[in-house]
């Protein structure tokens, strides 16, 4: 599988990312198994947080075999310090390792989330001693907000952001391009979230991906051209959804990856003008 530079910090990731909610509720046999298929792609990038049901239980079992061989991220919702630095440890062990290489604030939506990281007693306070004591190597968070995100990234030189980035959201939604311009300036490496989503559920919709707050690709060829967007932007990695069945997907569509050409990034442009993107410049809860 392709790999990418993570930024100018000489470590490069797999184009797909092994989202932690693969193994969430699944058995310790078939998260293993999971977690091989993904070594067996080429996957070396890793994302879990503490709030993916018993994922971070799952995954670090399965990941033992090949820690030293995979980058994993792990995330906090904790906004203090103290806090952070309880959920870290506990992630630590459930992880069964002794280092996270990337550590992200997770879920940045709001101006408040923004001051509560930044305080003095905030969680990027902890993440900085971390990163000096050698238990995290990057730092980095997720948002789904754009000025959210924004404002965070002018505060604090982060090693990269975990955020939206798909067609549907570019095109109706006009998030992203913001994001893609500002990393950019900053150098600021960019990890993709919701590729393959498509719209929200509808009201007494049949949810057979029962894993996605959202209805993601229902075939490979949503899931590929959902892909092929993303990575046809300046973007590290893209985190798979919940299902095997995505990640799969998505992995054979990295294995063929080629750009977007101008007419199909016309034609996907009219295509979103017809639909409801997940996220748009207005901010809405998830």
């Amino acid at each position: 599988m392709e790999k990418r530079p993570y930024g100018a910090t000489g470590v490069s990731l797999s184009v797909v990312g092994f989202g932690g909610i693969l193994v969430s509720k699944e058995t310790e046999a078939e998260s293993a198994r999971r977690v091989s298929i993904a070594i067996d792609r080429g996957v070396n990038y890793f994302d879990v947080a503490p709030t993916y049901g018993n994922a971070e239980e799952r995954l670090g079992p399965a990941l033992l075999p090949y820690r030293d061989q995979v980058f994993l991220a792990c995330k906090t919702t904790q906004r203090d310090a103290a806090s952070a630095q309880k959920e870290f440890r506990s992630s630590l062990k459930k992880l069964c390792t002794d280092r996270i290489d990337l550590y992200q604030i997770h879920g940045i939506q709001t101006d408040e989330d923004v001051d509560a990281a930044l305080a003095p007693n905030g969680a990027l306070s902890l993440f900085l001693k971390l990163r000096e004591q050698g238990d995290i190597r990057f730092i980095g968070f997720s948002a789904h907000n754009e000025d959210a995100a924004l404002r965070l990234m002018s505060a604090f030189d982060f090693d990269s952001i975990l955020f939206p980035i798909n067609w549907a959201t570019w095109y109706a939604g006009e998030i992203g391009p913001r994001i893609m311009d500002a990393a950019g300036e900053r150098g600021t490496a960019v990890l993709a979230l919701k590729a393959l989503a498509m719209r929200r559920w509808r009201e007494n919709e049949d949810r057979h991906w029962n894993k996605t707050w959202y209805r993601p690709a229902d075939s490979l060829a949503e899931a590929e051209r959902g892909l092929r967007f993303t990575l046809s932007r300046p973007v590290v990695s893209a985190v798979s959804p919940g299902h095997i069945e995505h990640f799969l997907w998505a992995c054979d569509a990295a294995d063929r990856f080629t750009a977007l050409s101008d007419e199909e990034e016309r034609q996907l442009e009219a295509l979103a003008a017809t639909g409801e993107p997940i996220f748009s410049r207005v901010v809405t809860a998830i």
